[in-house]
């Protein structure tokens, strides 16, 4: 009767949550050790939080064990002096009743694979940081002031609260230079770069007829290629589908002073982002132009790229957001301004990714060339 017996799943190790592990997806065999939460999503994607204890998922759940930490963490806000850095002390967000969906389970949901670490968590709040740094949405000058590093606080706890949902409970200036060896940086992203070249280099191109003298190792690096350019696309759809309602929810939901012409850029700015929901909702698959028409491959990179220049798009939104919540009415025309390219680059990426080639059907030059030539009448 053994050769019967369902073989149980082994359980979860789950022994780095709190330390270098934020969050686990769990199964029903695992028990959430005590100090973590349990964050159940449906199928749906919606999310409900539950006790530590054993783990029941129902039908069609996913569930993620969450430690609330806190964590260190060091970031570099300047790139080129990766030697000044910034420790950071944060703590996930416990449930708040004001809203449907907390925003780190939104994140999580998102964003998370199997496991979220530490440093991968690390990696995207130092992203957002040095994104906005550059935009000069967040300002940290040398020598700053006592009251230009209140005001760089402030703005850097909304901008985590928002993007991520977590709470800064401390953020010091530290010196980095002992542990960031720069020369060897600078290597490894000319290494990086090297890399990156090569993959472009060995993207697969327009459909051609496979040679015979063909290189076996570059029509196996094409191959390789596709699913990850899929895989990407794919990720990327996923969190514009997710993330937008609750965005436009966010902005929706803003205390703005009375005006006319503040309320009409406001309601412009919600119509084209439901149009913008409602165009990721519908957006056709990237291997098919028709029922019956197939993409090139060429195209398909380029509808991936497309896609991920609009998840760029997505995070600065969730940044603006965040400077809209903190910002002062003399502020509004500024940041309005912000929003329109913001969205209007969301409508182009967009549009790039709907359309099936960007590649003319027909020769214009050809017609004109082929046309009698037209004398100017005296």
């Amino acid at each position: 009767m053994g050769l019967f017996t369902r073989r149980r799943r082994q359980a979860t190790d789950t022994s780095g949550l709190g330390a270098s592990v934020i969050a686990l997806r769990v199964g029903d065999v695992d028990v959430a050790p005590v100090g973590t939460a349990l964050v159940i999503f449906n199928a749906a994607g919606y999310a409900r939080r539950a006790v530590a204890g054993r783990v029941a998922p129902g039908e069609g759940e996913t569930v993620y064990c969450v430690h609330p930490g806190p964590y260190s963490i060091d970031l570099i806000p300047f790139a080129a002096a990766p030697e000044l850095g910034l420790r950071l002390r944060f703590l996930i967000d416990a449930s708040d009743p004001r809203v449907t969906q907390q925003r780190f389970d939104l994140f999580l949901f998102s964003e998370a694979e199997a496991q979220l670490s530490v440093a991968a968590f690390g990696k995207a709040i130092e992203s957002a940081l040095q994104s906005e740094l550059n935009q000069g949405s967040l300002d940290l000058p040398p020598c700053t002031a006592l009251e230009e590093w209140h005001a760089f606080r402030a703005g850097l706890n909304q901008l985590l609260y928002t993007r991520f949902g977590i709470t800064v409970d401390d953020c010091v200036p530290v010196d980095l230079g002992d542990s960031r060896d720069f020369a060897q940086m600078l290597a490894a992203r000319v290494q990086r770069i090297a890399t990156d070249l090569q993959f472009k280099a060995d993207a697969p191109g327009p459909e051609i007829a496979p040679s015979p003298v063909a290189a076996p190792s570059r029509v196996a690096a094409r191959a390789a290629i596709r699913p990850a350019v899929r895989e990407a696309d794919a990720k990327s759809l996923r969190r514009l589908f997710l993330e937008l309602p609750a965005l436009t929810s966010g902005l929706r939901v803003l205390a703005l002073p009375a005006g006319q012409a503040t309320f009409q850029s406001h309601q412009q700015l919600m119509q084209r982002l439901g149009l913008i929901a409602l165009s990721v909702g519908t957006m056709p698959s990237l291997d098919w132009a028709a029922p019956d028409q197939s993409v090139s491959a060429l195209e398909q990179n380029r509808r991936s790229a497309d896609s991920a220049r609009a998840v760029l798009s997505l995070d600065e939104a969730w940044a603006l957001l965040a400077r809209l919540q903190l910002a002062v009415p003399m502020q509004l025309d500024e940041l309005f301004d912000d929003a329109d390219r913001i969205v209007a680059n969301l409508e182009h990426h967009l549009q790039r990714r709907r359309a099936a080639s960007l590649v003319p059907d027909v020769d214009d030059s050809a017609d004109e060339a082929a046309a009698p030539r037209k004398e100017p009448s005296l």
